[in-house]
């Protein structure tokens, strides 16, 4: 898939999520694990469907959104254009996984 084949909505919550992703609560935390778990879920470790009880329901709302885009682009959020995004949260939340220089 290529970013422009993103519909709006998509393109909003993937977004939305990924600012509430890069804050320092617990729902950020959760939405952190949703969003890394597209992104490599064989390191950053997957997604427990139960954690979604903890989060309000507009984000849960987005979540499923996000999750409807991952199955329909058959591809990693870096081939939208996502990298920058996605590697800012593995450096927050697991910044043993970035090499060092």
């Amino acid at each position: 898939m290529r970013p422009d084949q993103m519909l709006e909505g998509e393109k909003r919550a993937l977004e939305k999520l990924l600012k509430i992703a890069s804050g320092d609560t617990e729902q950020s935390r959760k939405v952190a694990d949703f969003l890394l778990a597209w992104w490599n879920a064989g390191k950053c470790g997957g997604y427990d469907l139960t954690t979604a009880w903890g989060v309000d329901d507009e984000i849960v709302e987005d979540m499923v959104t996000v999750f409807r885009l991952a199955s329909r682009a058959h591809s990693y959020p870096g081939t939208l254009g996502y990298d920058e995004p996605f590697e800012a949260l593995v450096r927050d939340w697991h910044p043993e996984l970035v090499p060092d220089d």
